[in-house]
């Protein structure tokens, strides 16, 4: 109700905002007519003087502009960004110097892979991409939900999209990676092998945007006023732990709701449930450069945590859903160029790709180089330089000077001192001849995999087990299985064996030594030391009549645990009101179900049964009122229970993986 009343203000308020404003074209003529064309009588054809109908053609004909090549399907909030203390012994970033400092931020999350219409739940990787709004100029943090990536030079970039894009023959599939095109990539670029077993983990179909890591993935710098400079890897961590889907119900999901993040993401923040991440970095002195086993410049390789501990500086808070669709969470533009004085870039090859490749991105998505000015990408602070013209230019410059250095203007806009917050880059000696080539720390594909392998529980390596079996089993090509096989034996030889068998494959993968080192990272595991909580968890209770209901209804949304009611009809049940049937509610859609009725009708507690079913399979928590109204085999499960605490407590565990003969 709540929310209801929340809408209808909303909808008061723009119609306020609306009421008297007068219909007019784009140069601000009032129009008498917006429904018809003008014409030669009223059956004559149109006729060319018709302006109005031009321009509102026009625009209509051009309202699409060109979707990204990756990432295109996401979704966007507004929030703020606030330091925990002061960390200018890291870094000169304004915005991370003082305690209780507040910048505002849009992030957008996304899917890599598929296109602007696919399914929000597919197995992908995800963006998580984070404009901060300073004081000094924009910052955009751009990075992934993992973190690593499939490549270690940005040169290889267009061949990895073009792999795991729909095949250019038939232009399928859709959003997946299960096709030979992808993996005959990864078999013949084994640089990949450790981004996929995270690609296989559950890590792959979160939960939520709400319940998701968020990864840099490339090295940094972080410079401080004296020029000290380490090296730094940033993470976002987010409050309510790292949740994910399994892979029964994210293949359910696309189907019952392919809109199901972004509808999750927009109504937390309509409920006030505001999402938050605590902002992270891992830091290497610069003379620690060389001190690990592994090459810290390579993306395809992360920091250990038990290695390089995380600092939190502070917590960011996303509280404000867009007003426009398409102005904001389209039109935004990030780039991994847009920093400010304190923080600088590493020779990491992806890094130094990426920082070419997202000006030119924009120029062709957003129609010239003025795209920062579109209000979203627009800099809180003034911005002065000597660009002038181009498309969709909004700054109107004065006076006769537009070049630097000048006398006519008294030399400005003036460059600005590092002393007076001027950016200068890092000062880094490079020696060395041109080459096409990489480095040698780079050449080891499988430690880090294996590393990963191992520090996962057992129910994460059934789960990339069955993960590896469907993706690869969706290949037509015999050959590329059998190169995935082998590539995988450097990983595992259990995980090879199996995938060959169910594959039906025969590999030589005793030629290829099985390693034994047990070197486990737990900080990479989603379920070694999950989050517990139930706030803003999403239950579904099916009742008959509303008064047997009211109290538990009260009791559960008192937990911060947002209900809805299900039963054979919509509309008013006594004291509370029904929002779906069976047929319009789907059990995927919810992370778990109280029974509080037994229908008399066989066909609707059929429906019942099933609804239940689905539940049981993706190991989510039930409860129950009365013994009558539930299975009996269900009521001995692990995480089926009776009562409001009893079911409370099993919700808060999320999974309950130890269920005999769940089949998600």
């Amino acid at each position: 109700m709540e929310q209801e009343n929340k809408k209808k203000q909303q909808l008061e308020d723009y119609t306020v905002e609306d009421r008297d404003k007068a219909l007019t074209t784009n140069q601000g003529l009032k129009m008498s007519e917006d429904e018809f064309s003008l014409k030669v009588g009223d059956r004559g054809p149109t006729i060319m003087e018709d302006f109005h109908f031009r321009e509102k053609m026009t625009h209509f004909d051009h309202e699409r502009i060109p979707e990204r090549v990756v990432h295109a399907r996401g979704t966007a909030a507004h929030g703020y960004f606030e330091s925990y203390g002061d960390a200018s012994d890291i870094t000169m970033a304004k915005f991370l110097s003082e305690k209780g400092k507040q910048t505002p931020v849009f992030v957008r999350f996304s899917t890599v892979a598929g296109s602007r219409g696919s399914a929000d739940s597919v197995r992908d990787a995800r963006g998580f991409a984070t404009k901060f709004y300073t004081e000094e100029g924009n910052y955009d943090l751009v990075g992934n939900n993992i973190p690593v990536f499939f490549i270690q030079d940005a040169i290889k970039f267009p061949d990895f999209v073009h792999a795991v894009k729909p095949e250019p023959h038939n232009e399928i599939p859709q959003a997946q990676s299960a096709h030979d095109t992808f993996w005959d990539f990864v078999a013949n670029n084994q640089e990949a092998a450790h981004m996929v077993m995270w690609h296989m983990s559950d890590r792959s179909i979160p939960r939520s945007y709400r319940m998701m890591e968020g990864f840099g993935v490339n090295t940094y710098r972080f410079v401080n006023e004296d020029g000290v400079a380490h090296f730094v890897k940033l993470h976002w961590k987010p409050v309510l732990g790292v949740h994910s889907f399994v892979w029964d119900e994210a293949q359910k999901i696309a189907g019952k709701d392919p809109d199901f993040h972004r509808r999750d993401l927009y109504d937390a923040i309509e409920q006030g449930n505001y999402p938050e991440y605590e902002l992270a970095v891992q830091l290497i002195p610069e003379e620690q450069e060389f001190a690990f086993d592994f090459d810290i410049l390579d993306p395809t390789k992360i920091w250990p945590e038990e290695q390089v501990p995380l600092r939190k500086l502070g917590k960011m808070t996303l509280n404000r859903n867009v007003d426009n669709f398409f102005a904001e969470t389209e039109q935004v533009a990030f780039h991994v160029g847009h920093v400010v004085p304190g923080i600088d870039f590493s020779n990491d090859p992806l890094l130094q790709g990426r920082l070419f490749s997202y000006t030119d991105t924009q120029l062709i998505r957003l129609g010239g180089p003025n795209f920062h000015e579109i209000p979203i990408n627009k800099p809180v602070c003034p911005f002065h330089n000597n660009q002038r013209d181009g498309y969709n230019r909004q700054t109107i410059n004065r006076g006769q000077v537009s070049y630097h250095k000048n006398s006519l203007q008294n030399n400005t806009p003036n460059p600005v001192p590092r002393a007076n917050g001027g950016y200068e880059h890092y000062q880094e000696k490079v020696d060395g001849r041109k080459i096409r080539a990489r480095s040698q720390g780079f050449e080891d594909h499988f430690s880090q995999a294996r590393l990963f392998w191992n520090s996962m529980t057992p129910i994460e390596k059934e789960h990339i087990t069955k993960a590896f079996c469907f993706e690869v089993g969706k290949v037509q090509s015999m050959d590329v299985r059998k190169q995935v096989v082998e590539m995988v034996a450097h990983i595992s030889h259990d995980l090879a064996k199996t995938l060959g068998e169910k594959v039906g494959v025969t590999a030589t993968i005793e030629t290829i030594p099985e390693e034994t080192e047990t070197k486990q990272s737990p900080a990479v595991s989603m379920y070694t030391n999950p989050i517990r909580f139930v706030e803003t968890k999403k239950v579904a209770v099916i009742i008959q009549k509303g008064e047997e209901a009211k109290p538990l209804i009260e009791a559960l949304e008192a937990a911060g645990i947002v209900v809805e009611i299900v039963s054979d009809r919509q509309g008013t049940l006594g004291d509370v009101i029904s929002d779906h049937t069976f047929d319009t509610a789907s059990p995927v859609l919810y992370d778990g179900l109280i029974v509080a009725t037994k229908f008399e009708d066989a066909l609707t507690q059929r429906k019942v049964e099933t609804f239940i079913d689905e539940v049981y399979n993706h190991y989510k928590a039930i409860g129950y009122t009365d013994e009558d109204v539930i299975q009996v085999a269900y009521s001995k499960a692990p995480g089926v229970v009776k009562g409001l605490e009893a079911f409370i407590d099993a919700l808060a565990t999320d999974r309950h993986f130890d269920r005999e003969y769940a089949i998600g």
